[in-house]
């Protein structure tokens, strides 16, 4: 998934942005079992892409915290 922050977070309420970070955390699991799999033509850079979205839906999530939405 290589969307761009704003793609990720644009309108959406905290709720939203929950279901979205399980879903990344579920993708980045994945990628980590391809990695560890013989598959030919696996990017690992798809994972460093991964863990940075989780970490901007996690940043995003305690702006919202801490502006009391």
């Amino acid at each position: 998934m290589n969307k761009k922050f704003k793609e990720l977070v644009e309108g959406k309420e905290q709720r939203e942005l929950i279901d979205v970070l399980l879903s990344l955390k579920r993708e980045h699991m994945n990628l980590r079992i391809k990695k560890v799999s013989p598959i030919e033509g696996f990017n690992p850079s798809v994972i460093k892409v991964c863990r940075k979205n989780i970490a901007r839906i996690k940043t995003r999530l305690n702006q919202l915290k801490k502006e009391g939405k």
